[in-house]
């Protein structure tokens, strides 16, 4: 049994996976998850501050979301947040389309690079099968 204290509350309550946050704080954050995704799709020209003051949730949170990719935005919403990695303003997600294609070109290259070698194949003859072979 996994006792934690809840990030949020400061109770305790068995962790089973996931954030560190009691079932009931949880619940209020997933509230105002879909408070934040329906004033957002109500509101396509709002910035990120107007929808955290009207829906009294921290930017941090919505920044997370967007990390998430649990929150995304239209083309013409003013809402981006930079990649990680270049800095570049994304919709969603960490990182941007050209990092993103970086890191996995990064990834085949080492993983083309790491290959074994193929074992030689032994050339059988008749005399080789009849002998005798100990263990």
């Amino acid at each position: 049994m996994n006792v934690r204290n809840c990030r949020k509350c400061g109770r305790i309550f068995n962790y089973v996976a996931g954030p560190i946050m009691c079932p009931k704080c949880r619940e209020e954050q997933e509230s105002k998850f879909q408070e934040v995704k329906k004033y957002v799709q109500e509101h396509h020209g709002a910035d990120i501050h107007e929808v955290s003051t009207e829906c009294d949730v921290d930017t941090s949170q919505i920044h997370q979301w967007i990390r998430e990719e649990r929150l995304q935005f239209a083309d013409d919403s003013p809402i981006r947040i930079p990649c990680e990695s270049c800095g570049a303003m994304i919709r969603a997600g960490r990182f941007c389309e050209k990092c993103k294609m970086d890191m996995a070109n990064g990834f085949k290259s080492v993983m083309g690079q790491n290959k074994a070698p193929e074992p030689e194949k032994k050339v059988t003859t008749a005399r080789d099968k009849d002998r005798m072979r100990y263990l």
